[in-house]
């Protein structure tokens, strides 16, 4: 579920990662990893071929994708950028010269992009990211990936897969609870049909800014996805595309986001910096197509609420999203678990997420009825054990349902009842989720404790 990105910033016009090395010393490796949640596309991540690299590596950084501290090279990197122009960004691994020069070194987590935070460059954290570099760029992308059998020519499959695209096949599914890039240590996910209910109406929102979350629709013209998608630097901004089933004949169907509405609660800056107020983390948008019509749409349940924290936490859970690492598959997770209530309105949860499911659904299923409960939001460090992922449970936001289906609500549209719940002790600025509101989630607000 997590995090975390292939990875250049919505809304931003330089990267997080790049920014890492170059910030206020106060900004902590776990407030750069609250930026790791948006997938925006960059090129490669194919099956590059293995080159042999000279000795005396020269090269330069005129590639648009150099210094955010992740290779790009197609000798080794994701293939983004053409040889020799992500040099500062490569040259460490692809001379074999990894080090521990990054100032997050030797802090006892990895800050390779992808495996972990992305607060150094690669090859510079070499001691926390050990033996987890073995998974560098390596990606569940083949259309086989997740059947049991490895296609990767170099692992004695047939080749059908390109090298790096079958990971779980050839690799296993174990992962070391020390990376950062997924819920670990053992990937469940499958593919799942999205020609088919309910995944043929969890899609993509593909942002004009750049960037992509999932969302699902939740109503004949409605979505819900993460607030954090939406909201960026220069605060709300919902404008680009859904897309959804891609399985369908024809391909898949696209509409315009055209409103969206969140928390009362929202605060960009305490989201971006803290744990407080992840509970907030939704939103709600409205399309210029009926979709749903067609398509149909999934139920909404305030599960928490409506049937206390045993039922929930004995409830099996749907969960799929537009993983970073599956190429244009949606993988997802069947009967996984609720792990912790939070009285925050979030819970913890032992689905198998990365960057790109942010916005993703976690639902119940009753018959043939899917009703979503929760969508997948952040992760909170865990000094005793592996990071905790967290969803934004769907209690806050369903009392606001029927009022955003009828047009009552929306950017420009404030709920008459005032603002809606906000975790004990927490104040929040009602009109901060509004659009134009809000303040930067990319700038710090302070140190945080690691």
């Amino acid at each position: 579920m997590r995090i975390f990105a292939m990875i250049a910033f919505l809304f931003i016009p330089f990267s997080a990662t790049g920014l890492a090395d170059e910030a206020d010393p106060h900004l902590s490796s776990d407030e750069i990893s609250r930026w790791l949640r948006i997938v925006q596309v960059k090129p490669g991540m194919g099956g590059q071929t293995t080159q042999p690299v000279p000795a005396e590596f020269r090269g330069d950084d005129s590639c648009r994708w150099a210094n955010d501290n992740e290779c790009d090279d197609p000798r080794y990197g994701t293939g983004a950028c053409r040889e020799n122009t992500d040099y500062s960004d490569c040259w460490r691994i692809l001379t074999g010269a990894e080090d521990d020069s990054c100032r997050w070194a030797n802090d006892n987590e990895c800050d390779e992009p992808g495996l972990g935070t992305g607060a150094c460059v690669q090859g510079t954290d070499s001691t926390d990211c050990g033996d987890i570099v073995a998974l560098r760029f390596q990606t569940d992308s083949c259309e086989t990936a997740f059947d049991g059998v490895c296609q990767e020519r170099a692992h004695g499959g047939n080749g059908s897969c390109a090298r790096r695209t079958d990971r779980a096949d050839c690799l296993g599914r174990e992962r070391p609870l020390t990376i950062f890039d997924h819920y670990f240590g053992f990937d469940d996910r499958v593919f799942m049909d999205t020609s088919i209910f309910p995944w043929v109406v969890v899609g993509q929102i593909h942002l004009d800014s750049g960037g992509a979350c999932t969302a699902t629709l939740i109503g004949p013209d409605v979505l819900v996805t993460a607030g954090h998608c939406i909201a960026g630097s220069n605060g709300v901004n919902h404008s680009g595309r859904f897309e959804t089933g891609y399985g369908l004949p024809g391909g898949p169907r696209t509409a315009r986001i055209t409103d969206h509405f969140m928390s009362p609660g929202w605060n960009a800056e305490r989201y971006a910096s803290t744990d407080e107020i992840d509970g907030t983390d939704w939103a709600l948008l409205r399309i210029d197509r009926r979709l749903g019509d067609e398509l149909g749409f999934v139920g909404i349940r305030a599960l928490v609420n409506e049937a206390g924290n045993r039922a929930a936490l004995n409830a099996d859970i749907y969960q799929a999203g537009y993983s970073h690492d599956t190429g244009e598959h949606l993988s997802g997770n069947e009967r996984c678990r609720m792990i912790t209530i939070y009285p925050d309105n979030t819970m913890a949860h032992e689905c198998d997420t990365t960057r790109g499911d942010s916005g993703s659904p976690f639902m119940i299923r009753e018959g043939n009825e899917y009703f979503i409960v929760a969508t997948d939001s952040n992760f909170r460090r865990n000094p005793n054990g592996p990071y905790i992922y967290i969803a934004a449970r769907s209690d806050e936001w369903v009392p606001y349902y029927e009022d955003f289906l009828s047009g009552r609500l929306g950017q420009t549209r404030r709920p008459s009842g005032g603002p809606g719940p906000v975790k004990p002790g927490i104040g929040g600025d009602p009109g901060s989720g509004l659009a134009g509101g809000g303040t930067n989630p990319f700038a710090p607000a302070g140190p945080k404790a690691e």
